[in-house]
């Protein structure tokens, strides 16, 4: 299958999910209300259409807030989104294994009835194994548990376990004055509910023991309209390098038209907001570009849109390496073959939740790109090749610190990343 056609497809099988997942659940309780006590009956009723009633204005108001500006943000959304995103993350994947044993319970009568002696007769068949039910009842139990335990583990513990990821990237021909500069990457900080400012300010404060020479934001500082954009930039402004705080927008700051309040913010704080502009900055005794632009646009189903990083050529310099930041990981092709030495990105998450027992590569992300998180390389190519002859590029793509869809992360720590130039041998 192709990516256009997954991209498609993955959208129409959630809201297929969702549904069904949905009706399961409300069957399900009101069952379990109509098997109670009767004395009980009249409060669960009441208690069941209550919550009801609430996550059905929590989903309206977090929809009409996300995509209006300036909608109010009423008092539910501030307690409920957290759950109601928890909720629909552990109630579609329970669903989805539940019917998973299910579908193997059936499969597994069904071949034994097959080859059995009995097969043919539905008189003569064996009866009910109890020891099977019994199992059947507690993998039943297991498979809507287990997605319950990673769902409130990824909420409560791994989505503010803040960890600094160190890596070395080697630059051809880079020079020795650069050699063990050290830039700082944040990415993807995503200030919102689900990211209050007061966890902003422990990134910020864990970031600035690392003692940087540079520090680079790229991308996504909020996820929708009324998020506090302003004061997560102030807190961004209390980080401090000899080199300066550089940033790029993200999709997000497109999606809430805070683009040029974002540029804003961060000049009132000292800080330098790249768009589509280039600086050379000096380190002991060398040079370098940094260049930053707006979030690069792909369109899902229209191949032919516009080509990444239209300008960047005519920006990047030939004497000096060249280091750009871009929120995009998929314009890393586009950014080889115009001789960027190294490209800086985030917006994947990582993919935000990955599970160990299941292959490393299965990942959410894969979806949108081929970049995951950490470090690519190819070589300088096209346009550039005569240029930038026998060098190569890198890409380095952040996990984020942030969340978006679901207020969890599980087996992809948010990531505080330092990275160290290295002159390649």
């Amino acid at each position: 299958m192709s990516v256009s056609a997954l991209r498609v497809f993955i959208p129409i099988l959630f809201l297929v999910l969702l549904y069904l997942s949905q009706r399961y659940w409300v069957r399900s309780v009101r069952r379990a209300i109509s098997g109670a006590r009767p004395d009980w009956r009249t409060p669960l009723r009441v208690l069941y259409d209550t919550a009801g009633i609430l996550l059905l204005l929590a989903v309206i108001e977090r929809f009409v807030s996300f995509r209006i500006s300036g909608w109010p943000t009423p008092r539910i959304s501030r307690w409920s989104s957290e759950f109601l995103a928890l909720w629909f993350t552990w109630s579609i994947f329970a669903f989805v294994l539940i019917y998973l044993v299910r579908g193997i319970d059936w499969l597994w009568r069904r071949s034994t009835a097959l080859v059995g002696k009995h097969a043919a007769s539905p008189e003569t068949a064996p009866p009910a194994d109890p020891q099977r039910r019994h199992f059947l009842r507690a993998a039943t139990y297991a498979a809507g548990a287990l997605p319950l335990a990673g769902a409130l583990y990824g909420f409560a513990i791994e989505r503010f376990d803040f960890e600094v990821f160190r890596v070395e990237i080697p630059i051809p021909r880079l020079p020795q004055g650069l050699d063990g500069l050290r830039i700082l990457q944040l990415s993807d900080i995503h200030a919102s509910n689900y990211m209050p400012v007061a966890q902003v300010r422990r990134v910020v404060e864990k970031a600035q023991q690392l003692d940087p020479d540079l520090i680079v934001i790229t991308g996504d500082l909020l996820t929708g309209h009324g998020d506090p954009l302003a004061a997560c930039v102030a807190e961004l402004g209390r980080l401090h390098a000899p080199l300066g705080v550089w940033g790029c927008n993200g999709n997000h700051e497109i999606y809430t038209d805070t683009e040029d309040e974002a540029a804003q913010l961060f000049r009132q704080h000292g800080m330098t907001m790249l768009r589509q502009e280039n600086g050379q900055l000096a380190w002991r005794g060398a040079r370098f570009n940094l260049i930053g632009v707006d979030y690069q646009r792909q369109y899902w189903f229209n191949s032919q849109s516009s080509p990444m990083l239209e300008g960047v050529q005519e920006m990047v310099r030939q004497d000096m390496p060249n280091i750009l930041l871009c929120h995009n990981p998929n314009a890393f092709l586009r950014a080889s073959e115009v001789g960027i030495d190294l490209m800086l990105a985030g917006h994947t998450h990582g993919g935000q939740v990955q599970v160990e027992i299941l292959d490393h590569r299965i990942s959410p992300a894969r979806f949108i790109t081929p970049y995951i998180a950490g470090l690519y390389r190819r070589p300088i190519s096209g346009q550039a090749d005569s240029l930038f002859r026998n060098r190569y590029a890198s890409l380095y793509v952040s996990r984020g610190l942030g969340t978006i869809g679901t207020p969890l992360r599980l087996g992809v720590p948010p990531e505080i990343t330092l990275v160290t130039l290295r002159e390649a041998s």
